[in-house]
């Protein structure tokens, strides 16, 4: 089990899925009903990490008032309008033993600023950070023992892409042979998110709200040789675009979740 805090990048707004995000922030936006975020959540609560900071941007009074209503939202209760005294009774919906701090970052700061923001509510020297619209059926754990064995200052998981368009196979004269429909993994990866940091990391980023975490902060990581990449080839989907949002949904409509690692 893991005990340390993660930290979910919440603030973005989402413009290639605008379809969902019009009104929304991109981490509310549902799959099977319950927001991206909570699907991200359970998965990093199933390994034991049930301390959350939230970077909030975009709409996150939504956000807020999402984990503000969860108990009355899972349970019975008995309201007097006219006095506004809440009873709440058990229900069938359980609680989730998770802390969460909701940290407004600003609306229109960039990854390493939305980082460096919440440095203060960092109390341990390791710290699991991720994007707030990526499922994966990652074992943190296994990428916190990876990060540790490797001793640098940060870790990311690399996934697989997948290619989003069906593929043609010729022969040697450019003869057609195969059409490939479903999407391919490709060998190479890409960054994941899914990252596990020292403090350290605080070192490299700037408050300003221009600081992008994946450019100069990462790029010097490497140049330092303080980098590591965990290679998972298991599942992973971002969700982009509107036709994420509905794979995604095909995905769990199916009972067959990769991502769904919780019982």
């Amino acid at each position: 089990m893991v005990e340390m805090k993660a930290v979910i990048l919440c603030g973005g707004q989402g413009t290639r899925l605008r379809e969902e995000t019009e009104f929304k922030p991109k981490p509310m936006v549902p799959i099977g009903g319950m927001p991206i975020l909570w699907h991200i959540m359970k998965m990093y609560s199933h390994y034991g990490v049930r301390d959350f900071v939230l970077c909030l941007g975009y709409r996150g009074d939504m956000i807020k008032q999402f984990f503000l209503n969860q108990e009355l939202m899972s349970r019975d209760f008995t309201i007097s309008l006219k006095g506004g005294k809440k009873i709440v009774h058990d229900g069938i919906g359980g609680i989730e033993d998770w802390n969460i701090t909701l940290a407004e970052t600003g609306a229109n700061a960039m990854t390493g600023a939305r980082v460096k923001r919440i440095e203060r509510y960092i109390e341990g020297e390791e710290f699991m950070l991720t994007y707030g619209d990526g499922l994966a059926d990652v074992d943190v754990g296994e990428v916190l023992k990876f990060h540790r064995k490797c001793g640098t200052v940060g870790t990311l998981t690399g996934a697989n892409p997948q290619s989003r368009f069906g593929m043609v196979k010729t022969d040697d004269k450019g003869v057609i042979t195969e059409f490939v429909e479903k999407p391919v993994m490709f060998n190479d990866f890409i960054n994941g998110g899914f990252y596990v940091f020292n403090r350290k990391l605080f070192d490299y980023l700037e408050n300003d709200e221009s600081c992008v975490l994946e450019t100069k902060p990462l790029s010097t990581l490497a140049k330092e040789r303080q980098l590591s990449m965990y290679k998972h080839k298991g599942f992973f989907h971002a969700m982009d675009t509107y036709k994420d949002y509905l794979d995604l949904n095909k995905i769990w409509d199916s009972g067959n979740v990769p991502w769904k690692v919780w019982k």
